[in-house]
């Protein structure tokens, strides 16, 4: 069919109006890349844009170098290998028997009620605190998993997209003699690799980005991840972390290139494990999004 001019139109405003905005996306972190790689005068002057002026790599050999980085660094990877692990498991087990309809589940309605029921109201944060500390998870790698280990909102995405699979399929299962568990590992998963990628995605850059339950539920600063580490220094300034440089080095980096470079390093592996996935996140946004 040929496309009218409003159309076309249309089209070529769309485009361009995303094109904007991904690129006023990607300037921040353009830029910060750009002072990570800059020299001390260069950061401190404020003239780095989107290009290192006096390019060097300091900052990133000082970074790698520091202690505090790489133990909130393996924290986090720790995080979110526990947490996505636990997460995915409990969204698979529960998505599969609340997408079956009420006359084979009778108590389906009453279950995903209490779920959502979850979404639209909390306990606060001092009730949250307490019921951490009751539990003995304070200080642990398990406060920071275990509290978020079923997201609703994920298992309703998946449960919707279990529904919009042919039932034909189930059918035929049970009469080859296929348990629940056979046709869930067996059938369902293989058949939702787009609504999976998706929710892994959503999950894995959820407890990658999440800080603020790293600083009410850590008492020692040790035990940070990545990001609530990377929250206290770039609100802190601490010059001290520079006092075992030598003269040179004190000339190519300084307390702003330091943070830039963590930051990046911060913000990389999502960058590097998105264009992987992404393929996969629109289709499974959409088809789990048809059905109640």
């Amino acid at each position: 069919m040929r496309a009218s001019g409003w159309r076309i139109g249309f089209n070529l405003f769309n485009y361009t109006f995303l094109s904007l905005l991904a690129v006023l996306c990607l300037l921040p972190l353009v830029h910060v890349f750009a002072v990570s790689l800059s020299a001390n005068h260069a950061a401190s002057a404020g003239i780095v844009k989107l290009w290192p002026v006096d390019f060097n790599t300091t900052s990133y050999s000082y970074v790698l170098g520091k202690e505090e980085f790489i133990r909130s660094l393996l924290v986090s990877v720790k995080r979110v290998i526990l947490g996505t692990t636990v997460n995915m498991l409990m969204i698979v087990l529960l998505a599969y028997p609340l997408s079956k309809e009420s006359t084979k589940f009778k108590s389906r309605t009453w279950y995903v009620w209490t779920f959502v029921i979850t979404i639209l109201f909390s306990g606060g944060l001092i009730p949250y605190y307490m019921m951490i500390k009751a539990t003995g998870l304070l200080d642990s790698i398990w406060a920071l998993v275990i509290p978020g280990a079923v997201p609703v909102f994920s298992v309703i995405l998946l449960l919707n997209f279990f529904r919009g699979l042919p039932k034909e399929l189930e059918e035929a299962a049970f009469i080859d003699g296929a348990g629940h568990f056979t046709t869930l590992f067996r059938i369902f998963l293989p058949l939702s690799t787009p609504a999976l990628a998706t929710l892994l995605l959503l999950t894995m850059v959820g407890h990658w980005n999440s800080w603020f339950d790293g600083l009410i539920f850590m008492n020692s600063p040790e035990h940070y991840p990545l990001q609530s580490y990377l929250q206290t220094i770039v609100i802190q300034k601490d010059f001290s972390t520079l006092t075992d440089l030598n003269s040179e080095a004190l000339r190519q980096i300084s307390d702003r290139t330091v943070k830039a470079a963590q930051i990046f390093m911060g913000a990389l592996p999502v960058l590097v494990v998105y264009p992987f996935l992404q393929k996969y996140f629109m289709k499974g946004i959409v088809l789990g999004s048809v059905k109640e």
